[in-house]
C-alpha cells in the first residue's frame, strides 16, 4: 500500500439527486454571471427547455449550442471557440454524455486564452481559464462532471490526445440521475463499462492511493450490480441512481490516479476507426485484464470480490474468476468480443500497437509493462 503524497482536484460544489438540475439552475443565478454558453446535443434540449427558459426569464442571456454529437475534435473545438466567441459568453456550462462534457470543459478554458490548442496536449500545459465552468452529466460512463481531464482527437495523425490540468475541473458539477432515464440499452451499457474500466484501471493501477481506494472498490460494486438491471429496465430509478454514482465515483479516480493499458490500447481504435470510447475500452477490458492479473494478484483479486466472486483460493485464482466474470458481464451487456467485428482488420496490427504505444501518459501506470509485442498480443487475442 502506498501513502505517498496525493492531491485531489474536485469542483468546488458536487450536487447528487434527482432535481440536481434545478439546483443549478438557482445556484448559477446567484454567481452574478449573466452570458451562459450551453454545450449539448440534440436528444438533450427537451430536456432541459425549460429550465433554460427559466433562466432567460430571470435575465440570463443563453446561447444554446446543442451541435456535440461526437467525441470532439481539434477542428470541432475551433467551431465550437468562434460561437462561444461571438456570444461573448462569460460562462460555460455543459449538460449531456462524455463527449459534451470535455468539450464544454475546453472552451471554457480556452475562451480568451491565447494558447493554441497543440500546445495543451499532456500534463498541466494549460495556463488559465477565465470563464465560470459547470458540467451536468447525462450518462453513466465517463466521469468527466469530477476530473481534471479532456479527450480530443487530433486529426493531423488520427490519434486522441488528453489534456489533464486543474483547470479542467468544474467549478460545480451537477449529477441527476433523472436526465439519465432515456438512455438506450447499447449507451447505458457502453458507457456503463467505461466507468467500470475507470474503477478498475484505478485500483489496479501502478499508481493506486488508499485515498482513492474507497471511490474505486465503491464504484465496481455499484456498477457490476444495477448495469444489467439499467440494460433490461431504463426506467429503473434505483439502478440509474446508482450508475449515476459509479460513474461520477470513477470521474473521482481519474485526476489523482487515472487509467493504464485498458484506455491506451483504446485510443487508436477511437481514433483511427472513431470506434465510440466506451465501446473500445469494454471490448480491451477482458484481456488486459487476464494481461495484468499476475502482477498484482492481490490487487485483481480484491476487484473480482467487488465484482461478486467469492473469496476462495489464492489471490490469483480469485483475479482469474474475475477476469471470467466480467468477460460475461461484457458479452450479457451486447459487447462483441472481437476488434473484427467492429470492422478492424489484422492488417492494421503493427499500427495499432505502434500509437498504441505512444500513449505512455497512460502505459506508465500499468501494473504491468508492456512491449511492443506484448501490446500487439493483446490485439491478436481479439481478431
Amino acid at each position: 500500500m502506498s501513502w505517498r503524497l496525493l492531491s485531489l482536484f474536485q469542483p468546488r460544489k458536487l450536487s447528487f439527486g434527482a432535481g440536481a438540475l434545478g439546483v443549478f439552475a438557482d445556484d448559477f443565478l446567484a454567481t452574478g454571471y449573466s452570458r451562459l454558453i450551453v454545450l449539448t446535443a440534440p436528444p438533450i434540449v427537451p430536456l432541459i427547455d425549460a429550465t433554460l427558459g427559466k433562466m432567460r426569464e430571470k435575465g440570463v442571456h443563453v446561447t444554446l449550442i446543442d451541435s456535440v454529437t461526437r467525441e470532439p475534435t481539434v477542428s470541432d473545438l475551433e467551431k465550437l471557440l468562434a460561437l462561444a466567441a461571438e456570444a461573448r459568453g462569460d460562462s460555460v456550462v455543459g449538460i449531456g454524455g462524455g463527449s459534451v462534457l470535455d468539450a464544454a470543459k475546453l472552451v471554457a478554458a480556452t475562451l480568451r486564452n491565447p494558447q493554441p490548442v497543440s500546445e495543451l496536449f499532456g500534463i498541466g500545459k494549460l495556463k488559465s481559464r477565465s470563464a465560470y465552468l459547470a458540467c451536468i452529466p447525462t450518462t453513466s460512463g465517463t466521469g468527466s462532471e469530477a476530473s481534471p481531464n479532456a479527450i480530443l482527437l487530433d486529426e493531423a495523425d488520427n490519434m486522441k490526445k488528453g489534456v489533464v490540468s486543474p483547470l479542467l475541473v468544474p467549478d460545480a458539477a451537477y449529477v441527476d440521475p433523472l436526465l439519465t432515464l432515456g438512455l438506450p440499452p447499447k449507451v447505458t451499457a457502453e458507457t456503463g463499462l467505461d466507468a467500470l474500466c475507470h474503477c478498475i484501471e484505478a485500483y489496479t493501477n501502478k499508481f493506486a492511493h488508499p485515498l482513492v481506494d474507497t471511490y474505486a472498490l465503491e464504484g465496481i460494486r455499484l456498477l457490476v450490480r444495477n448495469l444489467p438491471v439499467a440494460i433490461a429496465d431504463g426506467k429503473n430509478i434505483e439502478a440509474r441512481t446508482a450508475l449515476a454514482l459509479g460513474s461520477l465515483y470513477g470521474g473521482l479516480c481519474l485526476g489523482p490516479v487515472n487509467t493504464s493499458a485498458v484506455h491506451a490500447l483504446s485510443y487508436p481504435l477511437g481514433g483511427e476507426f472513431h470506434i465510440a470510447h466506451g465501446l473500445a475500452n469494454a471490448v480491451l477490458l477482458p484481456e488486459v485484464l487476464a494481461f495484468n492479473m499476475d502482477a498484482s494478484a492481490k490487487r485483481h483479486a480484491e476487484v473480482a470480490v467487488a465484482l461478486g466472486v467469492e473469496r476462495s483460493g489464492s489471490d490469483l485464482e480469485i483475479a482469474k474468476k474475475g477476469v471470467e466474470l466480467i468477460r460475461g458481464l461484457v458479452r450479457s451487456c451486447g459487447i462483441p468480443s472481437k476488434l473484427s467485428d467492429l470492422g478492424v482488420d489484422i492488417s492494421m496490427l503493427d499500427k495499432l500497437s505502434e500509437m498504441a504505444m505512444g500513449v505512455q501518459r497512460l502505459l506508465k501506470n500499468n501494473p504491468k509493462e508492456l512491449a511492443i509485442e506484448d501490446v500487439k498480443s493483446i490485439y491478436r487475442k481479439m481478431f
